[in-house]
C-alpha cells in the first residue's frame, strides 16, 4: 500500500489591512505636469530634469500674476499706489525726507497734562466792617501800592496793614450829617483822597496821619475820586466832575459839565494818563481826553448804572 505524501504548502505572507482600491491625492500630484509628459513635444531633450521642466500651466499662471501685480510685458515692477502730484520736499538741510514725511514725534503723541488753575473756595480773611454804608454809588474801598486797604465806615476811615494785620484810624467826620462817601489812593501809596457828604474833598498823609488841605467845589457829595499824578479828579451827584491840581492854591483846573445829568459814581483815569473815564447813574460811559472838556467817545447801551471801571494794563 502506497501513502500519498503531499508537499508542504509555502506559507502566505501577512498583509496589513488595506483598502480594495488604490485613492490617489489630487494635493500631492501634479497633473499638468503629468499632461506635459504624455502629449509634450517630442524633441525635448530627454536629459532634462523634470522639475526644470516647464509646464503651459505654470506659464500662464505666472502671466496672470504679473498682469495683475502691474509688471505686464515688461517684467519691471509698478507701483500699485502711485500719487498723481509730487511728494512735497522735506526742509531745506535735512537728510532723511521720508523720516520728515513718516515718523511721529512721540512726545507729541503723549497726552500733556492739564494744569487747571486754582480758584479758592473760602476768603483768606475776614474783616468786620459794622457801620458800612449801605449805598451803591459809594466808593468806600481802596487798596494802596503799599499793601494797605483804606475802608470807610460811616463817617471814619480805618487803615488796614495787610502785611502787618495791624489796623489804624486814619479820620473821622465832624458833622453829624457828614460822612464819608469816598477814599482813592495816590500811585505811590503815600497820600490819600477823600470824599465826604458835605460836598468837600480832603487830602491826608498817611504816613504823618495827618490832614493836608480841604478843596471844595461841589455842590453835592463827592461819590467818586480818581488819581493821575497831582490831578485829583473828583464826580459829584450834581453830575459834574472837576479836576483839582493839589500843587496850587487855585486847585480847580477843570470843570466837565453836561455829559452826565445824573451823579458820577465811577471815575478811572487811564494807565498813560491820557484818557479819563466816567460811569454815571444815567446809564452813561464817557471817555475824556487829558485837557478837553467835551467827551471824545459817549456809550448809552448800558441799562444800569456805571460804576465799575476798569483800562486794560497793556498799552
Amino acid at each position: 500500500m502506497c501513502a500519498h505524501v503531499s508537499a508542504p504548502k509555502t506559507p502566505k505572507a501577512q498583509r496589513s489591512p488595506q483598502g480594495d482600491r488604490f485613492i490617489p491625492k489630487r494635493s500631492a500630484m501634479d497633473g499638468e505636469m503629468a499632461f506635459f509628459n504624455l502629449c509634450g513635444n517630442e524633441n525635448t531633450n530627454p536629459q532634462t530634469p523634470t522639475s526644470a521642466k516647464k509646464t503651459p500651466g505654470k506659464d500662464q499662471y505666472k502671466s496672470t500674476l504679473a498682469d495683475s501685480m502691474g509688471m505686464g510685458q515688461t517684467n519691471k515692477p509698478h507701483k500699485i499706489l502711485t500719487l498723481q502730484a509730487d511728494a512735497p520736499k522735506p526742509p531745506e538741510g535735512h537728510l532723511n525726507s521720508q523720516r520728515v514725511l513718516y515718523t511721529q514725534n512721540k512726545i507729541s503723541d503723549m497726552k500733556k497734562k492739564v494744569s487747571m488753575r486754582y480758584i479758592p473756595q473760602a476768603p483768606e480773611k475776614i474783616l468786620d466792617a459794622p457801620e458800612l454804608m449801605d449805598d451803591y454809588y459809594l466808593n468806600l474801598l481802596d487798596w494802596s501800592s503799599t499793601n494797605i486797604l483804606a475802608v470807610a465806615l460811616s463817617q471814619t476811615v480805618y487803615l488796614w496793614n495787610a502785611s502787618t494785620g495791624s489796623i489804624e484810624e486814619l479820620c473821622t467826620t465832624q458833622g453829624e450829617d457828614d460822612y464819608i462817601t469816598s477814599v482813592a489812593w495816590v500811585q505811590d501809596g503815600n497820600y490819600i483822597g477823600v470824599g465826604t457828604n458835605n460836598q468837600e474833598v480832603q487830602i491826608w498823609d498817611v504816613g504823618g496821619m495827618r490832614q493836608i488841605r480841604t478843596m471844595k467845589g461841589h455842590r453835592g457829595r463827592v461819590s467818586s475820586l480818581a488819581w493821575n499824578s497831582h490831578i485829583l479828579s473828583s464826580g459829584s451827584r450834581d453830575s459834574s466832575i472837576i479836576h483839582h491840581d493839589v500843587r496850587i492854591a487855585q486847585h480847580v483846573t477843570a470843570r466837565l459839565e453836561g455829559a452826565h445829568t445824573q451823579e458820577v459814581c465811577g471815575l478811572k483815569w487811564s494807565c498813560n494818563g491820557q484818557q479819563l473815564a466816567s460811569g454815571g447813574n444815567d446809564n452813561i460811559l464817557n471817555v475824556w481826553d487829558m485837557g478837553q472838556t467835551i467827551p471824545r467817545h459817549q456809550i448809552c447801551h448800558h441799562q444800569a448804572a456805571v460804576k465799575a471801571l476798569a483800562w486794560c494794563p497793556h498799552q
